[in-house]
């Protein structure tokens, strides 16, 4: 069962920072997320979600799959081929739509919007779902990149470790004596 984290930043660059280096660490395979959103507090009462996985596009996309093939096997015959992609494509595209929007993966819309209201406005939650990670090197990679853990299902020694680490330091560069 994946575990759910929920870092706030004092802005939305350094959610998506996270977020892009995360999504770096699951390039070489020390993390695997199933789902990395980001809700950030407008100021005028509205969240707004910047989410990686958009199922009404997936859906549409699915669905133009299928009805290119249904409408090129069943609508029309080899003459009116082109016809019957078109319409299939678009009927497909429609219904594959729908059934993206109405399907929500990864985490609840509802959840990250209810929980980013109580953020000050402007700042930003990163919200993630951890499927596998190899805690200690991720750890390592993210070691004093700031943020603060609001929420996480994780067991409260690795929870703690990953405030720890958020709020460490950050490494040190020692060719100019400056933080990196």
């Amino acid at each position: 069962m994946p575990d759910l984290a929920v870092i706030v930043y004092p802005s939305e660059e350094q959610a998506e920072e996270m977020r892009r280096k995360l999504l770096q660490l699951q390039k070489e395979y020390l993390i695997e997320l199933d789902d990395a959103a980001i809700a950030v507090n407008t100021g005028n009462g509205h969240v707004r979600l910047n989410q990686l996985l958009n199922p009404t596009a997936a859906g549409a996309l699915s669905g133009s799959m299928w009805g290119l093939l249904l409408g090129a096997l069943f609508l029309m015959p080899v003459a009116g081929l082109a016809i019957g992609a078109v319409s299939g494509v678009a009927l497909g595209a429609a219904s594959g739509a729908i059934g993206g929007a109405l399907t929500d993966l990864g985490i609840d819309d509802n959840f990250m919007k209810e929980l980013s209201q109580k953020l000050a406005p402007g700042h930003a939650a990163l919200f993630l779902l951890i499927r596998k990670v190899s805690f200690e090197k991720v750890l390592e990679a993210i070691k004093g990149s700031g943020g603060e853990v609001i929420k996480a299902s994780l067991d409260p020694e690795k929870e703690q470790a990953l405030r720890d680490a958020l709020a460490a330091a950050a490494p040190s560069d020692t060719s100019t004596g400056r933080s990196a």
